[in-house]
């Protein structure tokens, strides 16, 4: 109980936002200086302990299974180069951590792009990394906040959570609960609300792509009903457990870029660079 040994990357979508751009090539390869979004988010994963993956991917997306495999000919031509040590940081994720891929058919939404993956997952709890919400830490990283809760609360699912401006929770999936004892970053989650106007949220703690699921996930979405939309959303079946106690939200301690935005990226890019530049 509690631990967790495989996350789950759900990088079906078509990253209309970044289009043309992402005809061609899939968002999560997009790069943060000369690292794409994908590598940070298996980075972190492997900072809490895991070494297996799993992806929810569709047919265009090949560039990201590639990625994670070796590439025999542009080894050989920096072969003895200063540039050599490029390859070390992935080829070393490549070397210690599995990989698992899966297609999701339809796009219907973050909730059943995650049912999708079940047949992967097995019978433990499990991690969940958007990628595009790209989480950087002084210390320990995100997930590995969220684990060490998770072990205090093997029967509950874990959200990550910010502060948002008002203005901005109709873009997500907004928390109420109340704080846990001994607590001041950590809910017992007793309503949830998927963009909601800012008039009707209950609070402006956000959840953002981060999550600890418990295998029950799986029964509770199998029975979700998808939204006006068609999809299935995560936050209806998480409301679910809500309701009975099994849903606690996380105030993490650290920075979130929303790199699923062009705003976003750039910022990140921005201030990567930046950090990059004064370390030299």
């Amino acid at each position: 109980m509690g631990i967790i040994n495989k996350c789950l990357f759900p990088v079906a979508g078509y990253g209309t936002r970044f289009l043309p751009v992402t005809k061609a090539i899939p968002k999560e390869m997009l790069p943060i200086l000369t690292k794409p979004l994908i590598q940070y988010a298996v980075e972190e994963a492997i900072s809490a302990g895991i070494c297996s993956m799993t992806m929810v991917t569709n047919k265009h997306k090949k560039a990201i299974e590639n990625h994670f495999k070796p590439h025999a000919d542009i080894e050989k031509s920096i072969k003895n180069t200063t540039k050599e040590v490029l390859l070390d940081e992935v080829n070393a994720i490549s070397e210690q951590c599995d990989f698992s891929y899966v297609e999701q058919q339809e796009m219907l939404g973050l909730g059943h792009a995650i049912y999708t993956s079940k047949p992967l997952i097995g019978v433990d709890a499990f991690a969940v990394i958007l990628p595009d919400d790209l989480c950087t830490s002084d210390s320990d990283s995100v997930l590995l906040q969220m684990i060490k809760l998770y072990k205090q609360n093997p029967d509950c699912c874990i959200v990550a959570i910010k502060e948002v401006p008002e203005s901005e929770v109709d873009k997500y999936g907004v928390i109420e609960g109340e704080l846990l004892k001994d607590s001041n970053n950590a809910y017992r989650v007793h309503n949830m609300v998927e963009k909601p106007a800012p008039i009707e949220a209950p609070s402006n703690l956000a959840i953002i792509g981060r999550y600890i699921l418990t295998h029950e996930i799986f029964e509770v979405l199998k029975s979700t009903q998808p939204d006006k939309n068609g999809e299935i959303q995560i936050t209806d079946a998480l409301m679910t457990l809500a309701k009975v106690g099994k849903v606690i939200a996380y105030q993490f301690q650290g920075r979130r870029f929303d790199c699923g935005s062009v705003k976003g990226f750039i910022e990140a890019n921005s201030v990567f660079a930046k950090e990059q530049l004064q370390s030299l």
